[in-house]
This record gives C-alpha cells, sequence and structure tokens, in this order.
C-alpha cells in the first residue's frame, strides 16, 4: 500500500506485525557441559529487497525487512539520487517472487538523472561500495554541515544508557544494529533496527526526512563502528554529530573533519573520544 512521505503531521509507517516479519523461529540445539537440549531461536531476518525507481530496479540490498520506506528514502539521499524529500512523490512495499521490492515513485528530473548515471547495486549486507564503477565515484564529498550549537557530552552518554531498552529486534534476536536519533538532552526520539549498519542509518536518515526534521536538534548515534560511508550518510543528511560505539575508521575521520562534522567513537559510560571537531563538545 502506498504511503505518504514528507508530511510534518504524517504518523510513523505502521509498526504492529513488523517485528514478526523482521525475525524467525528456528529450531536448534544448545549444547553445553556434555548436554543437548532442543530449542526454538529467534533470528534476525534479512532478505533482497529491490529498490525500484518509476518502474526500473535500480539497487538490490540484504535488509531486515521492517520500516523498508523509510530505508528507501534514506538510501536515496544518501546516493544522491534524491536532493529531497519532496522528490519522493509515493512509495510502496510489495512482496516479490524471491524479495521484496520498494516501489519509490520520483521527480521526472530525477529519474532522467538517475538513468543518466545508473548502476546496479548488488551487495552482501551493508555493502558499502559494491556496484561502485570508478575510483573516482567511490569518494562522495557531502557539502560542510551547518554550524550548530555546542552538544553537552552528559547527553551522548544519557542516550547510550537509554538505547538497550528501545532495541527489541537486537534483544530478540542479538543481531540487529541500531541507529538512533536523540534530542539536544539526550531524549531518544527515533531508533531503527537492521541487520547492517548503513541499513540502519539509512532508515534513520529516511525517517527523520520524511518528518523534515532540524539537523541542529539533536544527534545520530549508532551501535557499530563509524566508517566512511557512515560518516558520508550522516553528512548529507545534515546531520552536525554522529557518535559510535565502537571506533572510527581513518577515512572517516578525514571525511568528517572535511565536512564540519563532529565524530565521537568508543563511546561507552562516563568516557567517548572525539575525532573532528571536538570545539562542538561541551563537558568534562
Amino acid at each position: 500500500m502506498a504511503m505518504p512521505l514528507c508530511r510534518i503531521d504524517a504518523p510513523p509507517p505502521a509498526t504492529e506485525g513488523v517485528a514478526r516479519r523482521a525475525r524467525a523461529s528456528v529450531p536448534a540445539r544448545r549444547l553445553a557441559a556434555g548436554e543437548t537440549v532442543a530449542s526454538l531461536e529467534s533470528l534476525i531476518e534479512e532478505v533482497p529487497v529491490a529498490l525500484v525507481y518509476n518502474g526500473i530496479s535500480h539497487a538490490v540490498m540484504l535488509a531486515t525487512p521492517a520500516d523498508l520506506a523509510d530505508f528507501a528514502l534514506g538510501f536515496s539521499l544518501g546516493e544522491g539520487i534524491l536532493d529531497d524529500c519532496s522528490q519522493l512523490y509515493d512509495v510502496e512495499v510489495a512482496e516479490a517472487a524471491n524479495g521484496i521490492e520498494v516501489r519509490l515513485d520520483i521527480a521526472s528530473e530525477r529519474f532522467h538523472a538517475l538513468k543518466a548515471r545508473r548502476r546496479t547495486l548488488a551487495g552482501r549486507t551493508g555493502c558499502g561500495l559494491c556496484g561502485v564503477e570508478s575510483l573516482a565515484a567511490a569518494v562522495r564529498h557531502p557539502a560542510p554541515v551547518a554550524r550548530r550549537a555546542p552538544l553537552p557530552m552528559a547527553s551522548i552518554h544519557h542516550a547510550l544508557a537509554a538505547l538497550a531498552a528501545h532495541q527489541p529486534l537486537h534483544q530478540a534476536t542479538g543481531a540487529a544494529h541500531a541507529a538512533a536519533w536523540a534530542d539536544n538532552a539526550g531524549t531518544l526520539v527515533t531508533v531503527r533496527e537492521d541487520v547492517g549498519r548503513h541499513n540502519a542509518l539509512d532508515k534513520l536518515v529516511g525517517a527523520l526526512a520524511r518528518r523534515r526534521f532540524d539537523p541542529a536538534s539533536g544527534f545520530a548515534l549508532v551501535t557499530s563502528r563509524a566508517s566512511y560511508e557512515m560518516v558520508q550518510k550522516a553528512a548529507s543528511a545534515g546531520i552536525a554529530v554522529l557518535a559510535a560505539v565502537s571506533a572510527p575508521t581513518a577515512f572517516a575521520a578525514r571525511l568528517a573533519e572535511e565536512a564540519g562534522l563532529t565524530l565521537v567513537a568508543w563511546v561507552r559510560a562516563g568516557r567517548l573520544t572525539a575525532y573532528s571537531h571536538p570545539e562542538n563538545l561541551t563537558g568534562p
């Protein structure tokens, strides 16, 4: 069913039944201390998801089948297929023979631009640069993010402490990454989960763009390492602070410095490390 997007008052996508779709119960045997016990394990799903623009399939990614409208919008913005949420007129998620199709109706000028540089992506979960045809096309430099008021480091720790309670898929399967948006006080506003860290961030960006969020109103927190593409996606969305629970790459740190984005990693209770623009943080 088609979903309206880009409305400030638009309700979030329906979540009833999503948790059941996003995971499956699989019979297994637990072996420990010389004993074998039959069990029913909850495992996260990953399925091929085809992104179809104006009837033409452009990308196939492995993703968790939840919040796919947000995923498609966030991916489209991060890849430069769309410049703005208003260029997406309609989106429909449909079951297909071997996976799921997300059918997007986009502005004609963006579709013509897509055809001019069309490439097919078919990659593993979180495949960052699969399908890129040249080194020149591999690295995209987003416009510098807008300056914002300094963010208290305590807000990042507050958001991290609350995040686990907002990860039902990870709690059930132990295999989902999360990308979260928190306000400047550290209160979680929106959380998206996926088996792939890139996908989770795409879903978050899509959810925020659909609501026409203010990038200065908060920061993003991800339960993964911070790679180049994670920084690129955040900066392209105008996000000025990206916090990760694991390590960044050197490439990501350089891109964050260039884009004016504050990259924080190794976020743990009471400590963190800033790899770019630490002047945008306040606190001891």
